[in-house]
């Protein structure tokens, strides 16, 4: 049984917050849009009453340098909500540490993590299952940085122009 049919079965209404992020000014809006008609279907199939949506538009999760995010982890001490819903858990964080911190800082408030994609429970393997995506979603990050340098320096190497503003 998952802990939102365990407070239905209390006679409690669930309700939540959503959070959506892009991460690049190359991103489009679109994705945000896209992440939100996720999670209202999300809700709206689960019987989870929304009463706020958090989002942060070209702000990487590596940081929590994200002013919404923090609106929402701060909004989470005042007991209005069951939930913080994200549309993949890499749009919490993607930084593992980042993500421990503030999971624990939700947990405290009474504030349960949910993704719309990554359905996880109280399990053994959901415990596993969520730690190997949060450090995939780290590496992918890492990763990418690592590779957009390579092609920058490789451009500049053959006198290529990478963009900003002509010396």
């Amino acid at each position: 049984m998952t802990v939102v049919e365990r407070l239905r079965n209390r006679g409690v209404t669930p309700r939540a917050v959503l959070y959506a992020r892009f991460s690049s000014d190359n991103q489009r809006e679109e994705s945000i849009e896209a992440q939100l008609r996720a999670m209202h279907e999300y809700c709206s199939r689960n019987s989870i009453v929304i009463i706020h949506e958090y989002c942060d538009r070209a702000k990487s999760a590596t940081t929590d340098d994200r002013p919404e995010f923090l609106k929402m982890i701060a909004a989470s001490r005042e007991g209005d909500f069951d939930f913080a819903i994200v549309h993949k858990l890499d749009r919490f964080s993607r930084n593992r540490y980042d993500s421990a911190y503030y999971k624990r800082e939700l947990k405290k408030n009474g504030v349960q993590l949910l993704s719309v994609l990554e359905q996880m429970d109280d399990s053994p393997e959901s415990i596993i299952l969520e730690s190997v995506l949060e450090g995939m979603s780290e590496y992918y990050s890492k990763n990418l940085a690592r590779e957009v340098m390579k092609g920058m320096r490789e451009s500049a190497m053959d006198c290529r122009y990478i963009g900003g503003w002509v010396p």
